[in-house]
């Protein structure tokens, strides 16, 4: 017997819907349990949960909640920068020089590395991008060029962003380390370096026995104690004073077997420049000045000159792909970056504040209240951000049916089995992501802030409420 048209269409929207009010009920329940677990007793928790096709709300809990994101204000940026650049959009570094070359090859001027705000110059990620591939480009065409002799500098220019390299409301704890690198129209090697220790007895300090790589133009001082076993990395770099002097304070585990940490370099376009001048003369061409940047030239008084001979032009990986690192790494710096090109492309003076308006006014284009994108950055570190799982969730919706979408979803670590953004800082845990239930694709955003004890045992808690979205 054939069933009507009509009956198996009431059927399946009779089962849909009851499908809809079982997820909304079980998810209601996991998120109550949560609420009333004693490690969220003063914390503040939202949940939002759309139709990744539709928008429609499938479950929300505080969704209007002011909350901090941590990194999962990496997406909002993220899908920003791919909609405002495009997924195929490339940043490019000029290289070339000022002055004349003489007929014995002589360069009566200077070599300038200028920065087109490119977060992967120097980075291990790609195959293009790494230090060496870099330098030997660079190297190749001032030999192609007939310069044998350098009688200026090598200068590196990061002109094309603002002198700010740190966001507002970033602490102070956070700036001397990988993670609180600062943006740079020259970035060089993600801004970073690492130092290697040896660690003593219990008590004893931590001696910096090298820096990888070779930092001669830094002073080290370190006043981290050797701490017992099982304590972990408590050690922290504090930017240097003058571009001479960093300190490292805290303390290292006796057991912990990698004894080295990774800090930010505050000037990468002076080490880009020193890097540069280093491989040159190692190669035989002389270069008669000190290497120098716009920051140490301004220290002088001094501007840097203009290119009037272009050597070469080094392209990144596509925005894409850049974008890929930046959510599977969390990768700071890469956020803050986008930030300030997204600023830099519509024209606006560039800096992390105009990066954020320009940022709040696309989505207000897009019916997004302003208010509810209270950011101070684009990475999340910024403990001030405040974003609602609404807006978040939202934001995720309209990527799923761009052409660059499986770019997107593809860049979210898998945690509990689940495409999704994490975001972490001091008592906030946060997750962001993707999830097909039964068939259905939905989106959410989900945020806990001032939760007690440990991490990991609330995130374990948070990901028994998403496994509803399983």
């Amino acid at each position: 017997m054939r069933i009507p048209y009509f009956q198996i269409v009431s059927f399946l929207l009779v089962t849909t819907l009851t499908q809809a009010q079982t997820l909304q009920q079980s998810l209601q329940t996991a998120f109550n349990r949560l609420q009333q677990d004693s490690q969220c007793r003063y914390a503040s928790l939202s949940l939002t949960v759309l139709d990744a096709t539709t928008g429609e709300q499938v479950f929300a809990a505080n969704p209007n909640m002011g909350l901090a994101p941590a990194s999962t204000l990496k997406t909002v940026t993220s899908i920003t920068a791919f909609n405002l650049l495009g997924a195929d959009y490339k940043f490019q570094t000029q290289f070339g020089y000022n002055g004349s070359i003489d007929a014995n090859g002589t360069l009566n001027g200077d070599v300038i590395i200028k920065g087109g705000g490119d977060p992967t110059l120097g980075s291990w990620h790609y195959p293009t991008t790494k230090e060496s591939v870099v330098l030997t480009q660079l190297v190749t065409a001032l030999k192609q060029a007939g310069i044998k002799q350098i009688n200026g500098r090598v200068i590196g220019d990061d002109s094309i962003f603002d002198t700010q390299s740190v966001p507002d409301g970033w602490i102070w704890q956070d700036l001397g380390n990988y993670y609180g690198a600062g943006a740079s129209g020259l970035c060089w090697r993600e801004n970073t370096f690492d130092i290697k220790y040896e660690t003593g007895t219990v008590g004893s300090p931590v001696k910096i026995l090298r820096t990888s790589p070779a930092m001669p133009y830094f002073n080290f001082t370190s006043e981290v104690t050797t701490s017992a076993a099982g304590s972990g990395d408590k050690s922290y770099a504090y930017l240097p004073v003058g571009n001479k002097s960093m300190y490292i304070r805290g303390s290292y585990a006796i057991d912990k077997a990698k004894k080295s940490i990774t800090v930010a370099l505050p000037d990468p376009a002076y080490d880009a420049a020193w890097r540069l001048t280093d491989t040159l003369k190692r190669l035989g061409i002389t270069v008669s000045r000190e290497p120098e940047s716009t920051v140490t030239l301004t220290a002088k008084a001094e501007q840097a000159p203009a290119i009037n001979k272009t050597l070469a032009i080094i392209s990144s990986p596509e925005l894409s792909k850049i974008i890929y690192w930046l959510n599977k790494e969390s990768i700071n710096l890469y956020a803050e970056q986008l930030l300030k090109t997204i600023a830099l492309k519509a024209n606006k003076p560039v800096s992390t504040k105009m990066g954020v308006e320009t940022m709040q006014n696309f989505w207000k284009m897009r019916d997004i209240d302003t208010h509810t994108l209270n950011l101070y950055d684009g990475s999340g570190l910024a403990p001030a951000d405040r974003i609602t799982t609404n807006t978040l969730a939202h934001i995720l919706q309209t990527a799923v049916n761009q052409p660059w979408y499986q770019a997107f979803f593809e860049s979210l670590p898998l945690y509990n089995n689940m495409h999704m953004k994490s975001g972490t800082i001091a008592d906030v845990v946060a997750y962001a992501g993707y999830q097909t239930h039964a068939g259905r694709k939905l989106c959410f955003s989900a945020i806990i802030n001032n939760y007690n004890g440990s991490t990991s045992a609330v995130r374990q808690k948070l990901f028994k409420v998403l496994d509803e979205l399983k």
